[in-house]
């Protein structure tokens, strides 16, 4: 029983995740760890200029 309720709880996270990626991708983010991810040209380098 409590292997059930690990494996639910994993698969929450990692749904959440995925969701996440998805509508970040939707938004059009091209970098979606890069805090300039909207204004970014999609060459996350780190150094994306304003």
């Amino acid at each position: 029983m409590e292997n059930l309720i690990i494996i639910a709880i994993v698969a929450c996270i990692v749904g959440g995740i995925i969701l996440y990626l998805y509508k970040a991708k939707k938004r059009g983010e091209t970098c979606i760890g890069c805090p300039y991810a909207k204004q970014c040209g999609g060459k996350c380098g780190g150094g994306c200029s304003k």
